[in-house]
């Protein structure tokens, strides 16, 4: 596959995710003839949202987007995955923690906008922090899937997880009570709604004991926001659900892990992904330091449907090898063409297909 490079600055920060501009009122506010939402992963995630631009001459531009949370500015970061559904864009943090642990409970967040909204002035983003209720759920659907998850490794475990526990107990945190001495940390790397509503959320760790990705299906993440229909941002929450936890087969290297970074919807029902590495390497990760096969894999370009079997598994197909990219964060199949995002130092490198 031959693919063009367009590079941007944007506030001196690198990409995640690829998700298309629905809204025709913002994209005539730019002049665009298409677009794609990211979200910047390092800062609070409303200072983290951008546009990337194709103008009606041709030539793109970037857009870093002036957000507003309220009374959760500033108490949120790492801002991994967007997604639509029901007229808002979604976002979702990574609810993980840096690369050597804990985790973070400013990472534990969802938030979401009316695309309309970022046509004219500061866009109103609602922010909704979890305080380890996904968490507890991805879990969850992890002990109750007929799945083997990859055991994380007791250096993993006690950065992760006994750390952030022992933090949280003392300074007497309430959501200490949602971590439990097994479970395993989760990074959510991409997310897609699924018609009926439920979110699949990709994430990269963990991954199954054979390696494959795998993917948590919630219901109820609107809940958050009050009562799901967007009324109020003082409405009373109510917390997702865990529907069932798929890995999905034929398409890990043999030998290898493969978590998912990132999931968007495709016209015919399906969904499309990009696959790869669990962490990057040379930055310190824990979890290579316990799993150093994986590491060194490539990212590729796979698609699914949402047709699970009675063992969990989810049947995946390769579409395009992305070598030698090892740290795609982004796709979009648009109007024939495929788009991918890498996550770059200090700028947003976006590929044409």
């Amino acid at each position: 596959m031959t693919l063009r490079l367009v590079e941007f600055v944007v506030a001196g920060n690198e990409a995640s995710d690829l998700l298309p501009v629905r809204s025709p009122a913002l994209l005539r506010a730019h002049g665009a003839r298409r677009g794609f939402w990211t979200v910047l992963d390092e800062g609070p995630v409303e200072q983290c949202l951008a546009l990337l631009l194709e103008r009606a001459d041709g030539e793109w531009v970037a857009h870093h987007v002036a957000a507003d949370a309220g009374r959760e500015n500033g108490r949120t970061e790492d801002g991994e995955a967007l997604a639509h559904h029901d007229g808002w864009v979604y976002v979702f943090g990574s609810h993980f923690g840096s690369k050597a642990g804990p985790l973070r409970p400013r990472r534990a967040f969802v938030a979401r906008f009316r695309e309309d909204d970022a046509a004219g002035g500061t866009l109103p983003l609602h922010v909704v922090r979890n305080r380890f209720r996904l968490h507890r759920a991805i879990n969850d659907a992890l002990a109750a899937a007929p799945l083997t998850p990859l055991p994380a490794g007791e250096r993993v475990r006690q950065r992760f997880i006994v750390e952030t526990r022992d933090r949280g107990t003392a300074r007497a945190k309430s959501w200490v009570s949602r971590l439990a001495e097994d479970d395993l940390p989760v990074n959510v790397e991409a997310a897609a709604f699924t018609p009926a509503g439920t979110v699949l959320l990709g994430l990269r760790f963990p991954v199954t004991a054979e390696g494959e990705p795998i993917l948590v299906e919630l219901a109820g993440v609107a809940d958050m926001f009050g009562d799901g229909s967007g009324s109020g941002r003082d409405a009373e929450p109510g917390w997702p659900r865990a529907v069932g936890a798929y890995a999905l087969t034929g398409v890990t290297p043999a030998g290898a892990l493969t978590g998912f970074r990132a999931v968007a919807p495709t016209p015919d029902g399906g969904y499309a992904a990009v696959i790869g590495s669990i962490d990057a390497v040379g930055k310190g990760s824990v979890l290579l330091d316990d799993h150093p096969h994986g590491g060194q894999v490539t990212s590729r370009h796979v698609r699914f449907r949402h047709d699970v079997g009675p063992d969990a598994r989810v049947a995946g197909k390769l579409v395009a090898e992305l070598a030698p990219f090892h740290h795609v964060e982004g796709l979009a199949e648009l109007d024939g063409r495929c788009y991918y995002v890498t996550d770059e130092d200090h700028r947003v490198a976006l590929w044409l297909g």
